[in-house]
Formats: structure tokens, C-alpha cells, sequence
């Protein structure tokens, strides 16, 4: 029976946390009570520098219940760096495979078992994908497939409609631990891994309780993230556009001096202006890309820590052992 690890990030997550844990824990004893997770099967929060009761809350839970743990980061370090220390953490208890999932109940935490039988057959990675986005918005929904679509485009590998409700096995948290970018995207990480994989569908629910913790802000910058850190054709394109426009001027600068040498007039202060506008915006657009590539490169040669852990509680099997 494989030791079964759960990772759940979380930042702010007061409201919702008792809930998640009772279900989880009736989850991983139904695990056991099957043959599909062995006793010392875990969960582990990460706190990421939440600013309500949630260490708390899971400090508590810790010391009646056997399958909680907690990972305390020093400070908010986002959701990418947050699930990775768990990942980490996970990996350094000698799990079989880890699944990671949300705090706010909206995985279908029914369908672990399809993680776990894959997994049983021979796949180190198992990918949860909505098969459905009837309850998004339409706003949301739209974006959201029209951004997996642009990054196909673009060259990176990635699973269409998938979050990070994933299964891990042990060879691919190794393979994950080699990887040592800051601008951290796991979505596009986890398929260059390599090994078998496999796809488990379920249906997204509606969060149990709480606010989203990615308003449109966060989501717009995930977005850019994933972009810039998997792929350079943005730059391409730049390239591609700055030639069209030479292009373009050339032939415009060869129709001015034929007019000219007609005698014709060329007269229109407003084409002119728009012209200046429509360049000027579009050097400012692609400096920003520019920038953004440059700005990337300067945080990876830093070479800064992702997340400092400030306390971690990992309940043993028969005893309980808290490092700090």
C-alpha cells in the first residue's frame, strides 16, 4: 500500500479549514480502511503567511488528529512557491505519491481514488482536468480557455483545463526538486518532467465557504507568468511586427516621393498624428515585453531563497514530533 501524502496551500483559509480537514480525514481513512493508502498517510498545510487564524487552526487540528500536519512559511510567498514547499516537505517523508489540491472544497476530493488506482498502474503523474466549465462565467470561462489555447500557440506543453490538482509519485518529486527557477509555474513544470501520466475529470464545484484568494489582478499575472516563463516567442513577435512595420514604411516613404514628384499634395495632420500614436504605444508595448523578460532574468540570477519555512509540524506514526 503506497504512503499517501496530501498538500493543500493555504492563505486565509479560517472559514473553510474545519470543514476541509473533517472531509479529508474521512478520505484518507476510507484510503486505508480500501488498501489504496497505507497508516501513516498524511495531510500537510501550508500556511502562506496567512493573516487570519490559519496556522492556528491547523496547529490545533495537529494534536487531535493523526493525519494533520503543517508547514509555516515566514511570509507570503504565493501559491506556486507555497505548493512546492509542501511538494518538498512531502518528498522528505518518503512518500509513494502526494496529491496537492485547494483549500476551499471546489476539487472533487471523490475522484483521489481514480488518482491513486493510476497511479497503482504505473503512472508517476496524474493530471485532475475539469470536464466541464458550466459553472465559470462567461467571462471567466472564456478567458480562461482562450489562455490555455494562446499558450498551446506558444509552444508550451501544457494540460488543457488543468489546475494544480495533481498525483505525484516519488520519481517525480525528484525530477521536480531539480528544477531551480524562481519565476516558479508548476502547470508548465510538471509535464517536462516526463514518466507516464494520465488524466482523472471531475467536476469543479462552487467554493465552500471564503472568497477566491485570485481576483482578476492575480489571474492576470499568473497568466503573464506562465507565458514568460515557458516560452520566448513573445519576443519573436516582436521581431516579426518591427519588420512589418520597416516594411511598411518603406513602401509609405516610396509613395510619398512618388506623389511628390507628381505634384500632388499630401495634406492630413490627423493620419500623421495617429501614426506617431499607433508607433509610440506600439515601442512602449514591446519595450514592456522586453522588460518583463529582463526583469525574469535579473530575480533568477539572484538566485534568493523561494520560501523560508519558519515552523513544520509532521505527525508521526504513534507520535507526534514538531521541528522548527
Amino acid at each position: 500500500m503506497p504512503k499517501v501524502y496530501f498538500v493543500i496551500p493555504c492563505y486565509n483559509e479560517e472559514e473553510v479549514l474545519p470543514e476541509t480537514i473533517k472531509r479529508l480525514s474521512l478520505k484518507l481513512m476510507s484510503l486505508i480502511k480500501d488498501g489504496k493508502a497505507n497508516e501513516d498517510s498524511r495531510m500537510i498545510f501550508v500556511d502562506d503567511g496567512s493573516k487570519d487564524k490559519t496556522w492556528s487552526i491547523i496547529s490545533a487540528y495537529s494534536k487531535e488528529n493523526q493525519f494533520v500536519g503543517g508547514v509555516k512559511l515566514a511570509h507570503n510567498r504565493g501559491h506556486q512557491n507555497a505548493l512546492l514547499s509542501g511538494l518538498m516537505t512531502a518528498r522528505e517523508e518518503n512518500c509513494d505519491c502526494v496529491i496537492s489540491l485547494d483549500a476551499d472544497l471546489q476539487d472533487d476530493i471523490d475522484v483521489i481514488d481514480q488518482f491513486i488506482d493510476k497511479y497503482l498502474e504505473g503512472c508517476e503523474v496524474v493530471y485532475g482536468v475539469r470536464s466541464s466549465r458550466k459553472k465559470d462565467t462567461v467571462f471567466k470561462r472564456t478567458t480562461a480557455q482562450g489562455y490555455y489555447k494562446f499558450m498551446k500557440m506558444l509552444g508550451v506543453d501544457i494540460v488543457y483545463n488543468h489546475a494544480d490538482y495533481r498525483l505525484m509519485g516519488s520519481k517525480a518529486l525528484d525530477g521536480l526538486s531539480e528544477y531551480k527557477e524562481v519565476n516558479l509555474f508548476l502547470r508548465g513544470i510538471v509535464p517536462l518532467i516526463g514518466y507516464r501520466s494520465d488524466y482523472v475529470y471531475y467536476e469543479r464545484s462552487e467554493r465552500f465557504a471564503g472568497e477566491s484568494k485570485y481576483p482578476l489582478k492575480k489571474m492576470i499575472k499568473f497568466a503573464v507568468d506562465g507565458i514568460t516563463s515557458f516560452s520566448v516567442k513573445p519576443l519573436k513577435i516582436i521581431s516579426n511586427i518591427g519588420f512589418f512595420i520597416c516594411l511598411l514604411s518603406i513602401i509609405g516613404f516610396i509613395y510619398a516621393l512618388v506623389s511628390f514628384c507628381m505634384g500632388s499634395a499630401v495634406t492630413g495632420w490627423a493620419s500623421t498624428i495617429c501614426s506617431i500614436w499607433f508607433l509610440g504605444g506600439l515601442q512602449m508595448l514591446c519595450i514592456g515585453i522586453v522588460g518583463t523578460y529582463v526583469g525574469k532574468i535579473y530575480n533568477e540570477v539572484k538566485q534568493r531563497p523561494r520560501y523560508r519555512i519558519e515552523e513544520k509540524i509532521i505527525n508521526k506514526a504513534k507520535e507526534s514530533e514538531k521541528k522548527e
